[in-house]
């Protein structure tokens, strides 16, 4: 067994890079590079992934490249882009966690700020260093001061929401732990435009910061972190009435639906199975209004992703139309699976009233349109993440496991999906290795800085190797508490309560991606090692336990209160009685698995 955990060869593919990046640089050819992240995007998501959902911009990447689908994230939005920028676990780059999240016995500690720290370097300033020009356009959640806005993390071009989330119709906060929404252009305060939706208006910038340095000969790398499908769930209305009508058999349907498509597509084997999650409702027991209501909730999420799609469809029809399209290297994937607060009892008085404070609406009529706020909640977020189990903030499949689509004319890719390993650290040195340039050393820019420990995927895209991480390679992960260790074909892991159980199981994720058959009786010996596995990772990378009691949830609300109001006991309370709907809805997806 190996000591170290997610220790890396540097000397590997080096003399490789040292090739590619001087015939890369001879030729003139080093290739552009499109990150685009979703968020919150479930497994099944995506119509290469077994979805109904029409996504013909992203089909189009998945024919033309590599679909992964054993690729997995952390399960929360802030620890993924940590990961992903910088290769570096969440634990030593400084986001362990959503800074808002982060518990005060916690916090205390370098490496608990939530906020990405001055010991590591992105990938966007190792290819700015490199004459790349580069641009980000869209959520950042990395830290919101001057020094921490990504016009000071390496990109040349910004337009950047600092925040969690915010409405995807205008300038605005979309829950109240935020004075105001905070959205920054190349580091300084802007104003959104008047016909502001958040994914028409990242994919503007983007062109427009691409086209403004269009043929001075430079490659550039492009950062698209969209806010869809982020609450409020919310879309054009053309794209939602695609999809009334689609969902009104319900989750349990989708659900099963999704899986079946999945096997057909090889997306999970076909003798893999499934669970029903605890949190999930009945369908056959709501009224006839209810369930119109719960599926345009979804008809809007669909929407929101078709929309979001479209809006890719618009980049990729710009680079063909000024011809950088052949010379450009996709990568798709999302932060992590799909998000379940909301509660299935979201139209009820106490939610209209707490919204209404808000200046928010849940109406029927108007669900994802301006003003209004909508979630799927946790039934149809399990089927968001079919065929898998849980979802975001947890470390089941359906949390950490997304789609990842890597696409490229650039790239001789032998084979249309993979199921090897993959993960989140992963991608920054897969695009070093694209773009031919090198893994920053021990020291950059006079500092002492974290080493990338995340592996190149580009031997798995030419068909080189079957998979890049081997059976002794481990990969630990933890967030709020919630834990699992990577190892082989095996994963451990451990839910707390109340949705989960407390208890260490092990699985093995690639002829059981569901989840459903605990071998920890069969395998003890494998078990008991990868056990041993993770307490290395915890002891090396200093993670911390939970205080007592931590919910996610409520420690945002405590966080959030604290740090826009202080004292002032008066805004205080009315900031309670906003957030009570949102708290005790969540609460009551929770008591279900009690």
């Amino acid at each position: 067994m190996k000591k170290a955990i997610h220790r890396k060869n540097y000397s590997r593919h080096f003399a490789a890079l040292i090739v590619l990046f001087v015939s890369l640089q001879a030729s003139g050819e080093q290739p552009n590079v499109i990150l685009i992240l979703a968020d919150d995007l479930g497994f099944s998501d995506i119509a290469p992934f077994g979805s109904e959902i029409s996504t013909p911009s992203i089909t189009a990447l998945a024919e033309n490249g590599v679909s992964f689908t054993n690729y997995h994230t952390s399960a929360s939005c802030a620890p993924t882009r940590g990961m992903l920028l910088t290769g570096v676990d969440s634990h030593r780059n400084g986001v362990p966690n959503i800074p808002e999240a982060i518990p005060p016995e916690q916090a205390s500690q370098a490496n608990y700020k939530g906020v990405l720290g001055n010991n590591v370097v992105t990938v966007a300033t190792l290819l700015q260093g490199a004459g790349y020009h580069t641009y980000m356009a869209g959520k950042w959640h990395l830290g919101k001061t001057a020094n921490l806005l990504p016009s000071s993390r390496g990109f040349e071009r910004t337009v950047a929401m600092a925040d969690t989330g915010s409405d995807n119709w205008e300038q605005k906060p979309y829950i109240p732990i935020y004075e105001k929404a905070n959205w920054y252009a190349d580091g300084k305060e802007t104003t959104l435009p008047e016909d502001f939706y958040s994914s028409r208006y990242l994919i503007d910038k983007t062109i427009e910061f691409i086209d403004s340095n269009r043929g001075d000969g430079s490659p550039f790398f492009a950062y698209v972190p969209f806010q869809a499908v982020h609450i409020p769930v919310q879309a054009p209305k053309a794209f939602i009435d695609k999809y009334m009508g689609v969902y009104d058999e319900g989750w349990t349907v989708l659900r099963e639906q999704r899986q079946a498509r999945a096997k057909q597509l090889g997306i999970v084997p076909e003798t893999s199975d499934m669970v029903t999650m605890s949190t999930t409702s009945s369908w056959d027991i709501l009224t006839d209004s209810e369930k119109s209501y719960h599926a345009k909730r979804m008809a809007v999420y669909a929407g929101m992703v078709d929309a979001m799609d479209f809006h890719i469809g618009r980049l990729v029809d710009y680079l063909k139309s000024t011809g950088q399209f052949e010379n450009t290297v996709f990568i798709f994937t999302s932060d992590n699976g799909s998000e379940a607060s909301g509660s299935d009892n979201f139209n009820n008085k106490v939610m209209r009233f707490g919204l209404g404070l808000q200046d928010y609406n849940n109406d029927y009529e108007t669900l994802g349109a301006k003003g209004s706020y909508s979630t799927i909640g946790p039934s149809f977020a399990s089927a968001a993440a079919s065929p898998l189990s849980y979802y975001k903030f947890y470390a089941g499949e359906g949390g950490l496991r997304v789609p990842l689509v890597i696409s490229g004319n650039s790239i001789a890719a032998s084979r249309q999906k993979t199921n090897a390993f993959s993960y989140v650290t992963d991608i920054t040195p897969t695009i070093l290795e694209i773009a031919g340039v090198a893994r920053p050393g021990q020291h950059y820019g006079g500092r002492l800085v974290e080493p990338i420990i995340g592996k190149s995927l580009l031997p798995l895209l030419k068909g080189e190797v079957n998979t890049v991480y081997s059976e002794d390679d481990v990969i630990g992960y933890e967030l709020g508490g919630h834990a699992a260790l990577f190892q082989g074909d095996y994963k451990i892991v451990n839910i707390r309560g109340p949705v989960g159980d407390d208890i260490w199981h092990l699985y093995n994720i690639v002829s059981d991606p569901g989840e459903t058959i605990d071998l920890r009786e069969k395998m003890p010996g494998r078990f008991l090692t990868m056990l041993e596995n993770y307490q290395v990772y915890v002891s090396e990378n200093g993670v911390l336990p939970v205080p007592e009691g931590y919910q996610q949830v409520r420690q945002v609300l405590i966080n959030g209160m604290r740090d826009r109001f202080g004292d002032n006991i008066l805004i205080l309370l009315f900031t309670v009685i906003i957030m009570i709907p949102l708290y005790f809805t969540y609460r009551f997806a929770q008591r279900k698995n009690v």
